[in-house]
């Protein structure tokens, strides 16, 4: 409601009503995507780790291959199953020619549990990306967390409370048109979110992304943050925190920061617009966990790392189905 005075001293209010922003949605091939999402996700992760080398032979009883390990483990997340609930699963994979033989439901548990696999599903979480190279050309990075089914009995024996969950802390940069998630990095939970931002970046750059915008919260507010977007052809917007000023740094290191200090300051709307690029992000964390749960079901840090790769590959799996019919893409996994 608003309140106005004219200049004879007369006074009245007016009502202002304001029109919720909406967006529209192609349902017809969003429920085609949906309905034929169980039978396109097998097909394209069967695809998807083919060419996974695999392991050199040593010695003692032959391991399963590297890909089918990689295989039912993204399958069992996906499927949100238990390990022995998820061995029926396997054993259709195999009907269906698939995967070559079904593994024991524990294997999968100990393959988790091998770091040497950590590299693997990163690489692979990249090529999920790579189709949408030509799409996405706007990127915001955040962190949020997984639930494990560990306890910390810092706060009960500190401060008498109740146990607590530990977390796994995810930081990923997603790309705001279709919101694939392009790489991640894993830490405990108290990883902190600005020293990720550069490493998550460059991976973006080195996979051949056009990169021609940056959106973060305050929370990545760095001189060098700002610095590795240009370097990398990108503008960046990131609000800047409440004791900011655009003159306490000097130096040519400190230029864009106060180039967008002051931008920040003169033309807050437009750069706000920017900047509200960043919920897509949030969106996608919210679609992960709807999608394939907040819980983390591994019990050692390695394997629930692996783990959350895990649903991270198989997110991307569904949103490229999902691009498939309202973008009309044919997803080709190609590593970079």
């Amino acid at each position: 409601m608003l309140k106005w005075f004219d200049n004879q001293g007369n006074s009245g209010t007016e009502v202002i009503i304001t029109k919720r922003t909406t967006y529209s949605q192609d349902w017809t091939n969003y429920t085609k995507a949906q309905t034929d999402e169980g039978r396109l996700f097998h097909e394209l992760l069967k695809d998807l780790v083919e060419n996974v080398p695999d392991e050199p032979y040593t010695f003692g009883r032959p391991k399963v291959p590297l890909k089918t390990a990689l295989f039912c483990a993204i399958e069992k997340v996906y499927s949100m199953k238990s390990s022995r609930r998820a061995y029926s699963q396997y054993q259709e994979a195999e009907a269906k020619q698939q995967i070559g033989k079904a593994p024991n439901y524990n294997m999968i548990n100990k393959r988790l549990n091998d770091v040497k696999i950590t590299p693997v599903l990163q690489e692979l979480l990249h090529i999920t990306a790579m189709p949408l190279k030509s799409i996405e050309t706007k990127f915001s990075p955040d962190s949020t967390g997984f639930r494990t089914t560990q306890f910390s009995d810092y706060c009960e024996q500190k401060h008498g409370t109740k146990k607590q969950h530990k977390w796994i802390k995810c930081h990923a940069i997603t790309g705001n048109t279709t919101n694939i998630v392009v790489s991640a990095i894993i830490t405990d939970e108290n990883g902190a979110d600005s020293p990720q931002f550069i490493p998550l970046v460059q991976d973006v750059a080195n996979m051949g992304f056009d990169i021609s915008e940056v959106t973060a919260d305050k929370g990545y507010s760095a001189i060098a943050n700002y610095n590795a977007v240009q370097e990398v052809g990108g503008q960046v917007y990131i609000p800047f925190k409440s004791n900011a000023t655009g003159t306490v740094y000097s130096g040519n290191k400190a230029r864009l920061w106060r180039k967008m200090f002051h931008y920040f300051q003169l033309n807050n709307d437009e750069f706000m617009e920017h900047y509200h690029n960043r919920s897509n992000v949030e969106t996608t964390f919210h679609a992960i966990k709807a999608k394939l749960g907040d819980c983390l079901k591994s019990k050692c840090y390695v394997a629930q790392a692996n783990e959350t790769l895990c649903k991270l590959i198989a997110y991307n799996i569904t949103v490229l189905i999902n691009s498939m019919y309202e973008l009309g893409i044919k997803p080709e996994f190609i590593s970079n």
